[in-house]
């Protein structure tokens, strides 16, 4: 095949996102007969009944099972409602009351946790509940990600040594609704940024990641429960096409809300566009606990300190500079020895105000630069900015 007759673009642009086509992909109907294990679909989106799972699972039928939850997140609607994922109530209740002091604790010390959506404050919210779950009531931290349809869902998709991280989010009576938009990766990167990443990794994205949220409290369509776009994880050019008034506007006019009850989970492809609802209760904390499950292939094969090699090679960048190096010449340097990807980080310490993301320490190796700060000036911003990620 020639390259002029590959009709499968190498890069994406904001001008490939067409709304009609959008529309083709998007307006489908989900046909259960396509998915036998699941009980229910409700406007498009699939329903499963845990307990048929792990009778299906003990009756050696995982695979089964796992191809076609891979199925429904790849090629079809892109999410999925578990019934009944936590059977014992008192599971979710004793992580649930776990959570609340986290966020009793978190405003008494005057903390105002950031949103990548929403405005900060906006909702209750607190990072790392996974971390902080644990250290705060190990118990109830073991019988909860005991879960096996967590374990189940997140092998299918991933496969085995995936990370689990956690964010409490917390909608008050009256909270407003996010803005629609995709997850990371790419979906926490600007859109300038997102399109100098190759169409391949665009496709790519979403098999790193796998998102969702276990219900902590009923929740009713008022309450505004996630509003979602069944389909929409199939359109390539997804990452620049939802920040775009247009797509925004068809969003709000074609998402589905389902409501769920106390001990449901739901699970999507972070592709698939959505945003938390307006919560028109008066009187619904409409409690979730959000997962991001991440592949174990989000690594490098060798552990590098890039804050060493920074500050080693940092005064030759500057003698370079001052002897005439181009800004591109800097930047191919800067991008070998520095780190380039804002995350992992600690959201409380450097959190996402302001933007989706936090600066990078590329990010501050290159403003070093541009205003020629010493050595010692960059190596103690360095040094803050490591602190800030701990967690």
């Amino acid at each position: 095949m020639s390259p002029t007759t590959d009709v499968r673009p190498s890069w994406l642009a904001e001008e490939d996102c067409d709304l009609d086509a959008f529309r083709v992909l998007v307006e489908r109907t989900t046909d259960a007969d396509d998915y036998p294990y699941a009980d229910a679909v409700e406007r498009n989106v699939l329903f499963y009944d845990s307990d048929r799972l792990r009778s299906a699972v003990a009756a050696h039928e995982l695979r089964h099972v796992q191809a076609e939850l891979v199925r429904a997140f790849s090629e079809g609607p892109g999410v999925v409602v578990f019934r009944r994922a936590f059977p014992d109530p008192s599971v979710v209740a004793r992580a649930t009351a776990a959570f609340d002091a986290l966020i009793t604790a978190q405003r008494a010390s005057g903390t105002v946790a950031g949103d990548h959506f929403a405005a900060p404050g906006a909702n209750d919210r607190v990072w790392n509940a996974l971390q902080k779950l644990a250290v705060h009531a190990p118990e109830a931290f073991a019988d909860y990600y005991a879960n096996d349809v967590i374990a189940l869902v997140s092998q299918a998709w991933l496969g085995p040594g995936y990370q689990i991280t956690s964010q409490i989010n917390v909608v008050n009576p009256g909270g407003a609704a996010q803005s629609v938009h995709r997850d990371y990766h790419l979906g926490l990167l600007s859109n300038a940024v997102a399109a100098t990443y190759p169409a391949h990794v665009h496709r790519l994205s979403p098999a790193l990641t796998l998102q969702g949220a276990v219900a902590h409290c009923a929740m009713p369509v008022e309450s505004g429960p996630t509003m979602y776009l069944p389909y929409s994880q199939t359109y390539e050019p997804g990452y620049l096409a939802w920040r775009l008034p247009d797509f925004q506007a068809y969003f709000e006019s074609r998402h589905v809300q389902l409501p769920l009850a106390e001990g449901d989970a739901v699970f999507f492809n972070p592709a698939l566009f959505h945003a938390a609802g307006t919560n028109r209760s008066s009187d619904i904390r409409r409690m979730a606990n959000l997962l991001q499950v991440s592949s174990a292939f989000g690594r490098a094969m060798e552990t590098v300190d890039r804050a060493t090699v920074v500050n080693a090679v940092y005064p030759a960048l500057l003698t370079r500079k001052a002897g005439g190096a181009s800004v591109e010449w800097l930047d191919t340097v800067v991008a070998a020895c520095a780190e380039g990807y804002p995350f992992p980080t600690n959201l409380d310490r450097d959190p996402p105000v302001g933007g989706l993301a936090p600066p990078s320490q590329a990010d501050l190796v290159r403003r070093a630069l541009r205003e020629e700060w010493t050595a010692d000036a960059l190596r103690e911003a360095l040094n803050a900015g490591a602190e800030r990620r701990t967690s």
